[in-house]
């Protein structure tokens, strides 16, 4: 397992669709700091995992807030988060959960538990195997950024009378 940190929740450039980016936090591990993992989620959990980043708390409590709460008081913790899986471009993560004695793990969507992770401040894991089938360079989405920029740009400047002829 590869324990990561969220490098930055953006929409993506093709589709506006948000997108969590994961980076790893052991930047000596070869090769691994010109990677990030890109997960696309939906909207709702990537507003909840934005306002907890960004520290805004709301007058009640959010889905992910609730989940934490209920976690607690059964009397369990959360101990870490891990994406466990990828097929077919849909990936699959595991919630650990401990108390009572024993460990559990709950079978979770990556936003879902990535939403809960940051409100319970604890460690996200990649496995290694996901890390080497879907991590893209950092340059991958430089370049990607860099193209939605010039594409924006050419619209800010394009006049319709340059399509006729």
């Amino acid at each position: 397992m590869i324990e990561v940190r969220i490098a930055s929740v953006n929409a993506d450039a093709a589709s506006g669709q948000p997108v969590l980016l994961l980076k790893p936090l052991e930047r000596e591990v070869a090769g691994m700091d010109e990677r990030l993992l890109p997960i696309w989620i939906g909207q709702p959990e990537a507003s909840a995992i934005m306002l907890e980043l960004q520290g805004i708390e709301l007058p009640r409590p959010m889905t992910h807030d609730l989940l934490r709460d209920l976690i607690a008081q059964l009397g369990y913790d959360v101990i870490h988060v891990e994406v466990t899986r990828v097929e077919e471009g849909t990936y699959y993560a595991s919630v650990l959960l401990s108390g009572d004695g024993r460990t559990l793990a709950v079978d979770a969507r990556p936003s879902d538990a990535v939403a809960l992770a940051v409100r319970a401040r604890c460690p996200i894991f990649v496995a290694e195997d996901v890390w080497n089938e879907a991590a893209v360079t950092v340059k991958a989405v430089d370049e990607a950024e860099e193209e939605l920029e010039r594409f924006r740009d050419f619209l800010d400047h394009v006049d319709p009378s340059d399509f006729t002829s």
